[in-house]
């Protein structure tokens, strides 16, 4: 036994026999191979010892007077504190049917007297260690019941946030599309009546004041964009249509002829080459294509830009890319750019609202897929999205 581990960490066993003579020798013979035995003499006290102390194994006699060992090792069996405890016979009786009603009552063995000392020793190291194995895996199975109950638990705890975040998202679409809604009227009273001023008084108000109302007009104006584009937004979870089979090329033919004045004016050269046909939704879609192609115009270097769309089939989506030769992105803004109203230039630098990649974002997830970019400054972007194919 190594020096470090204790007579009750190799097994704690219960002996059990009306002669004094074989406890001892039995006690004697365990405790020298660093086992930590127990001696009974009565049906009564094994019981009473089994309960209280819980043995790792139970060597018991079959012929005792009171209660014999069958009687014990059935009332062992039947209690839920002790049943799971092993238990040898150790007996004089030699006849296959004394066995077959030992094995019948819950023994794991049964030993016949006079035994030699190395079968006994051998059988009970067997026992025991199955017996370690079998607390070791009634241990990993509990904590695994436990682990499941947790994740169960966590799961049914993120359903309910995630059901509540979609409510509370609906709800603040709702709001976000009446307040938009609501807000056109006044505000395009408000830009008329200033631009009146403007036309009007121009000349009997002094340059300062003229300033004023160009402000006020420009900042309508700007206030205007900004309620159409997030009312845009809005629009996309509840104008969304039953989905249908859609032909990629025919959207990006129709997203060509609607900024053929902006590919135009600005040289720019789109090149997309056998794209698929899916399920989805047909304006939401084509919406997405033309606010990447769009961005991909807008923010152009000197050379005239080129936009190139490709497709690949993975497993169960579809990996779109549009690659263009732009100003680039800073790695740094990659999440930002898709946050609803975040710009990464001035008004003055390049027109628009910041929402239009928040609405391509959204679009992509009502597909069933992601999207995100790779950029690199002065070198060009490319946006990937995917499209679920299992869609239905």
């Amino acid at each position: 036994m190594k020096a470090n581990q204790t007579a009750a960490d190799k097994g704690y066993i219960l002996l059990v026999d009306d002669q004094p003579d074989n406890l001892r020798l039995l006690s004697t013979l365990l405790s020298e191979r660093g086992y930590e035995p127990r001696g009974v003499i009565s049906g009564q006290m094994a019981i009473k010892a089994a309960k209280s102390s819980q043995p790792d194994l139970i060597l018991l006699d079959i012929l005792m007077p009171e209660m014999d060992g069958y009687e014990i090792c059935e009332q062992l069996k039947s209690n839920e504190k002790t049943r799971e405890i092993p238990v040898i016979f150790i007996s004089a009786k030699d006849e296959t049917i004394d066995k077959v009603r030992a094995f019948g009552l819950g023994a794991v063995d049964y030993i016949t007297k006079p035994f030699h000392v190395d079968e006994v020793l051998a059988r009970i190291e067997n026992h025991l260690s199955l017996r370690k194995l079998q607390k070791q895996l009634k241990e990993q199975n509990a904590l695994f019941q436990q682990a499941i109950m947790i994740r169960q638990q966590a799961e049914q705890a993120l359903q309910k946030a995630n059901k509540e975040l979609a409510h509370s998202n609906a709800e603040l679409e709702q709001f976000a599309y009446v307040t938009s809604h609501d807000l056109q009227a006044p505000l395009a009273t408000i830009a008329s009546y200033a631009q009146l001023l403007q036309q009007r008084y121009e000349s009997k108000l002094d340059n300062q004041a003229n300033k004023y109302i160009q402000h006020i007009v420009t900042g309508c104006l700007r206030m205007q964009t900004l309620i159409e584009d997030l009312l845009e937004y809005s629009r996309v979870s509840r104008n969304q249509k039953s989905f249908s089979p859609v032909d990629c090329n025919s959207i990006l033919a129709t997203v060509c002829s609607n900024l053929q004045s902006t590919i135009r004016k600005n040289k720019a050269t789109i090149v997309y080459n056998n794209l698929p046909t899916f399920i989805g939704d047909r304006s939401q879609l084509l919406q997405l294509f033309q606010n990447l192609i769009d961005n991909a115009i807008k923010y152009r270097q000197e050379e005239p830009p080129k936009i190139e769309i490709s497709v690949e089939l993975r497993e169960n989506e579809y990996l779109f890319a549009v690659k263009d030769n732009g100003i680039g992105i800073d790695s740094k803004s990659f999440e930002r750019i898709f946050q609803i109203f975040q710009r990464l230039h001035t008004p003055q630098e390049y027109s628009g609202t910041g929402i239009g990649l928040a609405i391509c974002q959204k679009i992509v997830e009502l597909h069933g897929g992601r999207i995100w970019v790779e950029s690199q400054l002065g070198e060009g972007t490319t946006f990937y999205f995917t499209i679920s194919s299992q869609i239905s």
